[in-house]
């Protein structure tokens, strides 16, 4: 048995802001990706992963049935066939690994699944969403079903607010000198303790504050200039959102790159942001010159997601 594949995903724009009705913009990430395989003999990362499906068949057990129901005989017939999830996606490195697992789950054993082949109308969007929130909730605690909606569309998602998502038109990639990349903290992130912290934060009025007059609108701006081309606009959006991240979100930054997200928004070599609830794994950066950025990061690993 072999599933279908399915893919990373980064967010480019919207981490944290979606949780409170920013905008959001994600895409996929074809260097990553997973599938559902068996084995009959489970050994290493295979048996890790064939236990935690065994784990997530007895949570599906229990979701109710009136938002998505499951093939659960088959799904237990083939964990015990020792089926594991075969993937390449980093594990909390905020590039989506639940998700994939989770679109490929319900690709698989859901009962009346909406395909992607038919007509993706909003309301069938936002039930997708729902369902995967609900799946993915057992990785996370609390889940916009965002990633798992990503992974499984395979395409890129636009935001607009928790009621009004749509798959989005990207510009296609030039041959600039700019780029998105990913910049490796080679520390693993987990979300829960992150999304913890934010939602003490959001206590506060004057977080508040900041969260929908800069954070809010910030986000909003790059979004729309990505979106449309303005690709100067968008670097002045980033710098200042880089900024805002930096001054409020210190503790979902690695301490050992305060200096070094603090050394792009002086040096206007690069602009950093968090990719995912950050804590660890990647971080997202933003150039208008990669070599230049290279140079400038020269003692890291980068990976690079997309080129103006």
């Amino acid at each position: 048995m072999k599933g279908p594949l399915f893919y990373a995903k980064i967010l480019l724009f919207g981490e944290y802001g979606i949780i409170k009705d920013s905008k959001g913009l994600a895409i996929p990430y074809n260097s990553y990706k997973g599938a559902l395989k068996s084995v009959s003999n489970l050994t290493g990362e295979a048996q890790k992963s064939n236990i935690n499906l065994a784990k997530f068949y007895e949570y599906l057990k229990n979701l109710d049935t009136e938002i998505v129901s499951f093939d659960l005989e088959k799904f237990k017939e083939d964990i015990d066939g020792g089926m594991y999830f075969d993937s390449s996606i980093p594990q909390g490195y905020g590039v989506g690994s639940s998700g994939a697992l989770v679109a490929s789950v319900y690709d698989q054993y859901a009962n009346d699944k909406i395909t992607i082949l038919e007509n993706l109308t909003r309301d069938k969007l936002l039930k997708l969403k729902e369902i995967f929130s609900s799946m993915e909730s057992f990785f996370h605690g609390k889940s916009s079903g965002l990633d798992p909606l990503n992974s499984y569309l395979s395409l890129p998602i636009l935001i607009n607010s928790k009621t009004n998502i749509e798959p989005a038109g990207i510009p296609s990639q030039k041959q600039g000198k700019g780029a998105v990349f990913l910049l490796d903290s080679e520390q693993v992130g987990e979300t829960e303790p992150m999304v913890n912290i934010f939602m003490n934060k959001m206590k506060n009025e004057g977080f508040r504050k900041m969260l929908n007059e800069e954070f809010v609108s910030y986000t909003d701006a790059c979004i729309d200039d990505f979106l449309h081309g303005n690709i100067k606009s968008l670097f002045g959006n980033v710098k200042n959102l880089s900024k805002v991240v930096f001054a409020h979100f210190k503790p979902m930054i690695p301490t050992a790159f305060h200096k070094v997200w603090e050394k792009g928004i002086q040096t206007n070599d690069y602009y950093l942001k968090l990719c995912g609830s950050g804590g660890g794994g990647y971080i997202l950066g933003f150039t208008e010159d990669y070599d230049k950025a290279k140079k400038s990061l020269k003692d890291y690993k980068l990976e690079l997601v997309y080129r103006f």
